[in-house]
C-alpha cells in the first residue's frame, strides 16, 4: 500500500489543493462592491457538479475520517434544495447531522410554480393535443400536485425550514429561486394552444408559490436566530412584497437589521407601479432598519420600467457602510440619481443602472458630470441599456414584445425523472428583452458584467490611488460633460462604454476629495 500511505502523508494543504481542482474553493467569493458579484453570487443559479466530480469527492470521503471531514465543505458549503418532498427529506436529513450542517453558508431554495386547480382535467388536456411523451404522463402531474398539498397541508416545509436554519450555524447567504421543470414547462406550452376553457384546464401560478417560500424562509430565519446576512431574490414576484407587509411586519424589520446584502428583481410586470407603491412603506421599513447594509440592488423587468420616484422606494436613506448599489429598469429624472449617489459619495464604489431611462428634460451628462466630480470611492459604473425614456418607448412600440430574458440550465435536477429548466429574469446574462439597441455589439460579453473587465476593479491608472497629480493635460478622455456627446435623445452603445470609463477616469487633483 505504498500509494495510499503517501496520500495520507499530505498535508491537508495540498488535499486541499487537490480537492480544488476537482471542485471550485468553497471559501472563494466575489466581494460585494465587485462588478461580478451580482452575477456571481447573487443571481447565478446554483450549479449541479458533474456526477463524475460528485463520485470523486464522495469516493474520497470513504478513505478515511480526515479526508472525509476535509472534504465536507465541498460538498455542503453550498446547498440548493427544491421544495418538495423528496428535497426537504435530503435537506432534513443532512441538517441532522451538525458536522455536516456547520459548513453549509450559503443555502438555495428552488420552488416551483404551485398547482393551484385543474388537476383532475390534465389527461383531457392531454388527449386533446394528442400527447404521448414521457414527460408528459398525467399520474405525474397529480403526483406532484398531491405532494405540494400534502407539504402545504402538514407544514412540512416550514418544520424542517425552521430546524435546518437553526443548523446551519454558519449560514451567510440565502437565496430564493424559481425552478420549472420540463415537464411544467411543455405542459404550459401546450395549454397556451389548447382550445380547452381555461377554467377547466390546470393552473399553476408562482404567485402562491413566491409567497409561500418566502413567507416559511422568513420565520425560519427569524425564529432560529440565523446568522445569516445577505439575502438574494432574482425572481421576485410584486405581490408578495404586499402580503408579506400585511403577514409579518415585525419579522421584516428585525430580519431586516441583520442584513449587510439584500438584492431584489421583481419580474412580473402586471399593475407594478401600484403594488410597488402600495409597498412602499415596507421599504421604508426594511432599509431603514438596514443600518449595515453594504450592498443593494432593486429591480424591475427590462420591458417595464417602474414609473415611480427613486425615493417612493428608498426614502432618502443613507447607509454609511454602502459600498455597491444598483437599480434596474426605472424611468427617472437625473436629480434624483444625483441625489442618491451624492449621499453616499464617501462610501460607494460600484454603481449600477442598468435599463435606466430618463425623463423628458433630464440628461445623462449631467448625472456622469457628478459622478465623475464628486464619487471619491466609485471604481466602476455599470449603463448597460440605459437611455432616454421617449425613445425606449418609440422602440418597444416597433418591437414584437418579448418577455425578459432567462439564464436557463439544462441540467437534471436529481430529484425526478426529467430535467429541471431554471429562469432568472433581469440576472446579469439576460439577453436584450427582444429590442436590439444595437445589433453589431449589443451581445458582446464585452458589454455584459461577465466580459473581459467584469472580475477586474484594480483603479484605472488615472485614479486617485495610483497618480496623485493633475492628468488633465495628457488624458485623451472628453475635457467635460458637454463634450460625451450627449444628445438627450439616445444613447448608443459606444457611448455608453465611453461613459463608463470617462465617469471613473476622473483627474485625481481637480476632482472633490
Amino acid at each position: 500500500m505504498p500509494e495510499l500511505r503517501g496520500l495520507l502523508t499530505l498535508s491537508n494543504e495540498l488535499l486541499k489543493d487537490v480537492l480544488d481542482c476537482i471542485e471550485a474553493d468553497p471559501d472563494r467569493t466575489v466581494n460585494i462592491d465587485r462588478r461580478a458579484y451580482l452575477s456571481v453570487e447573487s443571481f447565478r443559479l446554483p450549479s449541479l457538479p458533474e456526477p463524475s466530480r460528485a463520485q470523486d469527492i464522495g469516493n474520497l470521503r470513504l478513505v478515511c475520517r480526515r479526508f472525509a471531514e476535509i472534504a465536507i465543505p465541498y460538498q455542503f458549503a453550498k446547498l440548493a434544495t427544491r421544495f418538495s418532498r423528496h428535497g426537504l427529506e435530503r435537506l432534513d436529513k443532512i441538517c441532522s447531522h451538525s458536522h455536516l450542517a456547520k459548513h453549509t453558508r450559503k443555502f438555495s431554495y428552488l420552488v416551483p410554480y404551485f398547482y393551484v386547480e385543474g388537476r383532475e382535467q390534465i389527461e383531457q388536456l392531454l388527449e386533446s393535443r394528442g400527447a404521448h411523451h414521457r414527460f408528459l404522463d398525467p399520474s405525474l402531474f397529480r403526483k406532484k400536485a398531491d405532494d405540494q398539498r400534502r407539504i402545504l397541508h402538514t407544514k412540512e416545509d416550514a418544520r424542517i425550514l425552521g430546524k435546518a436554519m437553526a443548523a446551519f450555524v454558519s449560514l451567510q447567504h440565502v437565496q430564493i429561486l424559481r425552478v420549472q421543470d420540463e415537464a411544467d414547462r411543455m405542459l404550459l406550452d401546450m395549454m397556451e394552444g389548447s382550445e380547452l376553457p381555461r377554467a377547466a384546464m390546470l393552473d399553476l401560478k408562482w404567485t402562491p408559490a413566491c409567497i409561500h417560500a418566502t413567507s416559511t424562509i422568513a420565520q425560519a430565519l427569524l425564529h432560529s436566530r440565523s446568522p445569516f446576512s445577505r439575502f438574494s431574490g432574482p425572481m421576485m414576484n410584486s405581490q408578495s412584497a404586499l402580503v408579506i407587509k400585511d403577514r409579518i411586519p415585525q419579522t421584516v424589520s428585525l430580519l431586516a437589521s441583520r442584513l449587510t446584502c439584500l438584492e431584489l428583481h421583481f419580474d412580473d410586470s402586471e399593475a407594478l407601479n401600484e403594488r410597488m407603491r402600495a409597498a412602499s412603506l415596507l421599504f421604508k421599513t426594511v432599509f431603514s432598519a438596514a443600518k449595515n447594509l453594504q450592498a443593494v440592488h432593486v429591480g424591475f423587468p427590462s420591458r417595464s420600467p417602474l414609473d415611480l420616484g427613486l425615493e417612493e422606494i428608498f426614502h432618502g436613506v443613507q447607509w454609511e457602510k454602502l459600498r455597491a448599489f444598483g437599480i434596474q429598469s426605472w424611468r427617472l429624472d437625473a436629480d434624483e440619481i444625483v441625489q442618491l449617489a451624492r449621499r453616499h459619495r464617501t462610501v460607494l464604489r460600484g454603481l449600477r443602472l442598468r435599463d435606466v431611462q430618463l425623463r423628458e428634460g433630464s440628461m445623462w451628462k449631467d448625472v456622469l458630470a457628478m459622478l465623475r466630480s464628486e464619487m471619491e470611492q466609485l471604481d466602476w459604473v455599470s449603463l448597460r441599456r440605459v437611455d432616454y425614456s421617449k425613445h425606449f418607448d418609440e422602440l418597444w412600440a416597433d418591437s414584437m414584445e418579448i418577455v425578459d430574458g432567462s439564464l436557463e440550465g439544462s441540467e437534471s435536477d436529481n430529484e425526478d425523472d426529467f430535467p429541471a429548466h431554471f429562469s432568472v429574469a433581469g440576472s446579469d446574462n439576460d439577453r436584450d428583452d427582444g429590442i436590439d439597441f444595437n445589433s453589431e455589439d449589443e451581445h458582446s460579453l464585452a458589454d455584459t458584467d461577465q466580459g473581459p473587465d467584469a472580475n477586474e476593479i484594480a483603479l484605472s491608472p488615472n485614479t486617485t490611488a495610483s497618480l496623485p497629480f493633475c492628468t488633465c493635460s495628457r488624458s485623451s478622455d472628453p475635457a467635460s460633460a458637454d463634450d460625451l456627446g450627449d444628445n438627450g435623445i439616445f444613447v448608443l452603445y459606444q457611448q455608453r462604454k465611453m461613459w463608463e470609463q470617462w465617469v471613473i477616469g476622473r483627474c485625481p487633483e481637480h476632482s472633490c476629495t
